[in-house]
């Protein structure tokens, strides 16, 4: 078995060429000791090829430096693959110097040539091959262009020995870019003639300092119209429909004749618990749909770097921005996307902010009593709860800088990768891949809990009875004086936000199982437009689904979790009772 290593910095398609060679043969997992994403795959079933983290260089002891390090050092490693940015090769080949270092023989593969080409970029491949005295391969990744030769060459075992001399031993930084000039100057021409290229032109608009943060706005307002009111909306309405106006009252017909009980596990139970939620996924791929959009074009390290200013001000580089974003859709893999930032301050802190960003799972219960209360500023009165995640995460950071993470900030290294037009079969992948979570949720833990709940709903020691008289009743009855502070203090709602901690979505089954499916006709009897909105300002806050705690466990230990549970229990308590009292004496 030969073992591959494959190294890069940042954003030079170290990650397509990864998964170009080993199509889904891959493994995933974290390395050991430290929150930093360990992937393996296998070309031909005799080739390992282990995709170390992307890093600058080798000597500014971050954890996912020291990974690369100690594998380099510690493992049998055969060859190096070193991909690199043809357009930039500056500042790729300082990692490909300190790489020569370990004497194990490289293969360059100069990624992007296209970008370089645009660019006016020429290299002498063959020069730059016999200079460095390693095996180069130029490819175009997104493109699959030469990703064979890159497979002929592992296959064959076919490595160019690299032979440490001195002119790899640099005493500093200021030597090796020297070496690296004078290597470029030998191996690469560029024409004179410098044309502005499209990304250029791009930014010189989108990061221009008047209208940059402009834009970003209205970037954002774009996704939530895209998301509430010209496709994801109208998309909910018709399943809805389709779920309450046909699909349930075809059930009831079709089980008149059969036992009540069992009618009503099937109908209240299960239909309604899973029915309610599920009529909300056109609305979670829509917003999925917007956030690839970002990711893929290139604008999401823009917004990372617009925003680094402000996120000092929370102790946090821009680069945590992504995170917080990445939140919107779901905490699980924002936690986990946290490992890459550069220190564990900053881990540990965004990790600990990510789950005040309004989830996907949340979004069901938004629109379930925004259109009862406020059908007509929907759009409107989700934004603000959205906006009251955002405020009240910054205020958070800003009192865990100064209590909890004292430790001087650090600052933002983030590559602002070219534009591109995102490709629509890995648009549409990704979007599926992210939002299918939501159907598997809705098919394994609400279905499960749907049948629980309505079991709990039913019986109690003494056998089926009302559900005022219930196991569910009696645990809710016990929850509610905790509420009653906040104006929803029923047992019905508590049971609903216990639930919620199964995951976010099934606080709607949970009310679509104790109020009844026509769940838009019965809540104004439960709800007034005020307690509605501070029910949703805790459904914000409260802590997240148990799958979130558990990824926060894995990542940063029990006490962390614990924290994460406690903290954000009496926040949003906190909070909900201040805007209720505020609403009571408007």
């Amino acid at each position: 078995m030969i073992t591959a290593a494959l190294i890069g910095n940042p954003n030079v398609g170290k990650t397509t060429l990864f998964n170009l060679l080993t199509g889904s043969n891959q493994y995933v997992g974290n390395w050991a000791g430290v929150t930093v994403e360990k992937k393996e795959g296998f070309l031909n079933n005799s080739i390992k090829i282990v995709d170390l983290p992307g890093i600058y260089a080798m000597d500014t002891y971050s954890n996912e430096e020291k990974v690369s390090k100690n594998f380099l050092l510690n493992e049998k490693v055969d060859v190096i693959i070193n991909i690199v940015d043809a357009s930039n090769l500056t500042r790729n080949l300082y990692l490909t110097t300190q790489l020569a270092e370990f004497n194990i023989p490289i293969i360059l593969v100069l990624n992007m040539i296209d970008v370089a080409n645009n660019k006016g970029i020429d290299i002498n491949y063959e020069k730059l091959e016999k200079e460095l005295n390693v095996k180069v391969v130029p490819i175009i990744a997104s493109k699959r262009m030469d990703i064979n030769k890159v497979v002929d060459i592992l296959v064959k075992g076919d490595f160019a020995s690299n032979h440490i001399d001195n002119k790899y031993q640099f005493q500093n930084e200021k030597e090796a870019y020297e070496y690296i000039e004078a290597l470029i100057n030998k191996c690469l021409s560029k024409s004179s003639e410098h044309k502005d290229t499209l990304t250029e032109k791009i930014d010189f608009i989108f990061l221009n300092r008047f209208l940059a943060y402009p834009i970003f706005a209205l970037i954002l307002v774009l996704i939530f119209l895209f998301t509430f009111s010209w496709v994801g909306g109208p998309l909910q309405n018709l399943l809805d429909g389709g779920v309450n106006d046909v699909l349930i009252p075809e059930l009831h017909r079709l089980l008149a004749s059969t036992s009540p009980w069992f009618s009503s596990l099937l109908i209240d139970g299960i239909v309604g618990g899973v029915g309610s939620v599920i009529v909300f996924f056109p609305l979670i791929l829509s917003l999925f749909f917007c956030i690839s959009i970002l990711e893929d074009s290139g604008y999401m390290a823009r917004a990372a770097f617009l925003m680094d200013k402000l996120m000092t001000k929370m102790g946090l580089s821009g680069k945590a921005f992504i995170p917080l974003v990445m939140g919107f859709g779901c905490s699980v893999p924002s936690i986990m996307s946290a490992r890459t930032l550069e220190s564990e301050k900053d881990r540990k802190m965004a990790a600990l902010i990510v789950p005040l960003m309004s989830c996907n799972a949340r979004l069901p219960i938004y629109v379930l009593l925004t259109s009862v209360f406020f059908p007509k500023h929907q759009g409107l009165v989700i934004a603000s709860l959205y906006l009251l995640g955002i405020v009240i995460a910054f205020l958070i950071g800003i009192l865990f800088k100064n209590t909890l993470f004292k430790k001087s900030d650090e600052p933002l290294i983030i590559e602002l990768p070219d534009y591109k037009f995102p490709e629509p079969k890995s648009l549409l992948l990704h979007t599926w891949e992210k939002g299918k979570g939501f159907v598997k949720k809705a098919g394994t833990i609400i279905f499960s809990i749907s049948v629980i709940l309505w079991v709990l709903s039913n019986f109690s020691f003494s056998g089926k009875v009302d559900i005022e008289y219930s196991f569910l009743a009696f645990i809710g009855h016990v929850l509610a004086p905790i509420f009653r502070p906040l104006g929803f203090g029923n047992w019905q709602n508590s049971v609903a936000l216990l639930s919620g901690l199964a995951a976010k979505e099934v606080v709607v089954s949970t009310m679509g199982v104790l109020y009844g499916a026509n769940l838009s006709k019965v809540i104004p009897t439960f709800f007034t437009p005020l307690t509605s909105y501070v029910f949703l300002v805790y459904v914000l806050l409260y802590p997240p689904c148990i799958s979130a705690l558990a990824t926060m466990k894995k990542e940063y230990g029990n006490k962390m979790a614990l924290f994460s549970l406690f903290y954000q229990l009496a926040l949003a308590w906190i909070v909900a009772f201040i805007i209720y009292r505020i609403g009571l004496f408007l």
